[in-house]
């Protein structure tokens, strides 16, 4: 079936691409090159056919073409933010190819009429996005801090999984790599030293079990700080969240292809095609789809991946339009490799050093994979009610499967005497078949309007969510086998008694046998099979105002009211929960320059809906209890410049989130209680900088700071840094320059990298710590492109540095790798 399904989608992009430009040659082409009066490129400059929505913008280099045009006469008309603008008359005739150069000056009209797409002076700092605040709101006028990680820089880095792309976002490390686990197997970070995962796509959820492909990834929106006010609890964290917002389809014909492979077997190809479906170009199609197969740099593991994202625009009319974005993922990998170290007894090891463990061992094997299928189908209308108000009606449905074998190892050393070096650790498994089922119903009212000399933009809407969890997947089969890291003597380790036969290895009398699918299979034939179902709703209503008191003053006040119903397993009653929730949010900016500097402070709420938790007492009494909802409460100043022209975008900014009511459970011996009087406060330093200084150049750096401290729970945890945290300290740096004049014109190089301080990943006073190291890693590339194409050559981690992260667990990250990409345009 899977065959067949590739073999049907390899002919269907092969008749796309074949099919759509027979066609075009029946019709006529115009291209040529956009240019100033000093001779430089215009980028970025609009160039449409007057009277239709038939057009295109120019690339870095001045260079446009417009494609697919029916013979006629038309005029052609350059124009563009802070340039003049030119028009000339051409007739076409049926298969024409025609080139029309112009050449335009500087001036600072502002044409209202054009909508340049990107930003001109600086490619990599799209800052302009609706979906932070649901509001036309310029990055200047939000008082809320996010990064955004452009397509335009994955291209640079030559990044081919979403854990790379986050790495360029400051205040966000990763603390576990995607498990493909059943529920939550998609990859955890640290935002601003909270637990979160990348679960929004275009502002709604978009869950995966896996790692979402980045091939259809327009930016990455990094949105900081506790957002409970316009995007709820349910899928997002106290440190903020992670959008990621997808391609969408343009009004003229055109795409890419590209291949990459590198180091540990990678060979990945990505198309992009492009095409409207009538002559007036209402209609659009877009299809991304990408194929990838990639080892582990370990003794095994692999990831292979198929992913297809067809997208549908129709523009009705100028009040009625409509967009259709769907993902269809289908992954299958060996999930990676995790240390969990005992969290009960005081620690063995203490740093990597102690710990000996080699991280070119996967302890796992290539018959031990889990297939993470998963969709994202999302629908949006927008009318035009009138010139102050829009109406957006939008529906996202998302599944999340988890099918196959997930395999960890758990310290158990606590449980043997006589090993005086090293650690135990014992294998666990279980068999997946858990589905995650998502619906999200929006209704927003968008207006911009003044009431006397106030300009007010608002947003009223209204939010149905509903989340489906089954789980048919088996138990966990504890301590199916050992393995033992250390230097000990057998003799010490007593292999008569603890069954190892040799140190570094797997333990089943010699025979690796324990890490086949068969063996899998029979050891999980005895283990009793889940047959669960839970269901969650959440009814809201929000409302979000910004008032421009003056042109440089405006305020925002906003509101939440959450309903939430918990029906836990829905088949009983005991586990339903109901309780009411409200969240506010306010913001100030100034903008001493407009449009140039602006000062912010916000005040931003966040929350969670605990679920009901069943205490059991020392005699065995079972007892259901409820929790009010938590609360973050974060503060927040800073400042935002776009300066020199748009070539310098930076953020500074200072927070301090406090957290309190939080739940939390004390594991005894023969009891388990929770509580609901946790508290924890976060507070930092965040800065990005984001420039453009010299044609050519880019650069993208950030800085983050992050003190984190537990100050109520738990005894074992209170007045320590959680573990959730990550690092204090992280830096990110990528510069590029390519070559814009002269012999190397085309040529570029890019240089970068990360640091990330020491990482507390278990911190706490019984157990005591393990750090995980500081590290530094840098990349670098080459590259040379035309128009039409672009080669890179790019080398990670350069220093071949052994690196890891964790949340109780050590998990090795990449080592050095070699990647080379060839991209073609049409």
């Amino acid at each position: 079936m899977k065959l067949k399904f590739s073999i049907s989608f390899l002919s269907f992009c092969f008749a796309l691409l074949t099919s759509v430009p027979a066609l075009a040659q029946e019709k006529a082409t115009i291209k040529g090159q956009i240019s100033l009066t000093n001779s430089q490129a215009a980028d970025n400059v609009s160039v449409v056919l007057k009277g239709t929505k038939i057009g295109t913008v120019t690339d870095a280099n001045g260079f446009y073409e417009i494609k697919n045009i029916k013979p006629g006469n038309y005029v052609i008309k350059v124009s563009g933010i802070g340039y003049s603008s030119k028009e000339k008359s051409v007739s076409l005739n049926s298969g024409d190819s025609i080139i029309e150069d112009f050449r335009i000056s500087e001036n600072s009209q502002e044409l209202n009429e054009i909508v340049v797409n990107g930003n001109r002076k600086n490619p990599l700092a799209r800052k302009e996005t609706q979906q932070v605040s649901r509001l036309p709101l310029k990055n200047l006028e939000n008082p809320q801090v996010y990064s955004t990680i452009t397509g335009e820089l994955l291209k640079e880095q030559v990044v081919t999984n979403l854990d790379d792309a986050l790495k360029n976002s400051p205040g966000l490390t990763q603390l576990w790599a995607s498990t493909g686990r059943g529920g939550d197997g998609a990859g955890y970070f640290s935002l601003r030293g909270f637990a979160v995962q990348p679960t929004m796509i275009n502002g709604l959820p978009g869950l995966s079990n896996g790692s979402l492909d980045p091939a259809n990834i327009d930016k990455i929106e990094v949105i900081k700080g506790p957002s409970g006010t316009l995007f709820g609890s349910s899928l997002i964290s106290y440190g903020g969240l992670i959008n990621i917002t997808t391609k969408k389809p343009y009004d003229h014909f055109g795409g890419e292809i590209s291949y990459t492979a590198g180091s540990y077997g990678l060979n990945r190809v990505t198309a992009d095609v492009n095409t409207p479906l009538d002559d007036e170009h209402k209609v659009n199609f877009r299809i991304n789809a990408a194929y990838h197969d990639e080892d582990s740099f370990q003794d095994a593991g692999f990831r292979k991946s198929l992913f297809v994202a067809p997208s549908l625009s129709y523009e009705v009319n100028e009040r009625l339009s409509f967009l259709v974005n769907t993902e269809f993922l289908s992954s299958e990998s060996t999930n990676p490799t995790m240390l969990f170290l005992d969290r009960f007894s005081p620690l063995r090891v203490h740093n990597i050093d102690e710990l000996r463990y080699d991280n070119k061992r996967s302890y796992t094997s290539n018959q031990l994979t889990l297939k993470t299928p998963s969709y994202s189908l999302q629908g949006q209308m927008n009318y035009k009610i009138s010139d102050q108000w829009t109406s957006q009606t939008v529906l996202a449905r998302s599944s999340a499967k988890s099918l196959g074998y997930y395999a960890y190892l758990y310290e158990i050393t606590s449980n043997f005497s006589g090993i005086n070096d090293g650690i135990v650790l014992g294998r666990s498994f279980t068999n997946n078949d858990s589905k995650t089922l998502t619906t999200d119903i929006q209704q927003n009212f968008i207006g911009d309007f003044k009431i006397g000399n106030l300009r007010n933009r608002i947003v009223a809407g209204l939010d149905y969510f509903n989340r489906m969890q089954v789980d048919n997947g088996s138990g966990y089969l504890y301590n199916e086998s050992l393995i033992y890291i250390g230097n000990d003597p057998l003799q010490t380790v007593n292999e008569n008694v603890y069954g190892i036969t040799d140190p570094n290895d797997y333990i089943t009398n010699g025979d690796n046998g324990n890490l086949s699918k068969a063996h899998a299979e029979a050891a999980l034939s005895t283990v009793p099979v889940n047959n669960t179902k839970q269901k969650q709703e959440v009814f809201s209503a929000y409302v979000s105002n910004v008032i421009n008191i003056t042109p440089a003053l405006s305020a925002m006040a906003s509101l939440r009211i959450d309903r939430f119903m918990n029906s836990g397993d829905v088949t009983t009653k005991s586990d339903d929960f109901n309780q009411t929730t409200f969240s506010p949010k306010f913001g100030l900016v100034y903008q001493p320059i407009i449009d140039k500097v602006s000062i912010f402070a916000n005040y931003m709420d966040g929350f969670v809906n605990p679920s009901p938790i069943t205490d059991v007492a020392a005699d065995g009494t079972r007892t259901p209890r409820t929790f009010s909802p938590e609360h973050a409460a974060q503060f927040e100043v800073g400042t935002k410049l776009n300066v020199f022209k748009e070539k310098l975008y930076a953020t500074f900014s200072y927070y301090d989130t406090k957290v309190r009511d939080m739940v939390y459970t004390d594991y005894g011996a023969t009891t388990t209680i929770s509580y609901d009087n946790g508290a924890q406060r976060n507070k930092g330093f965040e800065a990005e900088i984001v420039a453009n200084p010299i044609d050519g150049l880019n650069i993208v750096l950030g800085y983050s700071y992050n003190d984190a401290l537990l100050t109520a729970g738990l005894p074992d945890f209170v007045n320590h840094r959680p573990e959730s945290a990550g690092p204090q300290n992280l830096a990110n740096l990528w510069a590029s320059y390519k070559f814009t004049q002269g012999e190397l014109k085309g040529f570029g190089l890019g240089f970068g990298g990360n640091y990330a301080s020491d990482n507390k990943i278990m911190n706490r006073t019984v157990a005591g710590v393990f750090t995980i190291p500081e590290y530094t890693v840098l990349n670098s590339s080459i590259f040379y492109g035309t128009e039409k194409y672009t080669l890179t050559l790019k080398v990670n981690n350069i220093a071949n540095e052994d690196i890891y992260d964790g949340w109780s667990t050590v998990h090795p990250k990449d080592a050095r790798s070699v990647v080379a990409s060839f991209s073609y345009r049409f």
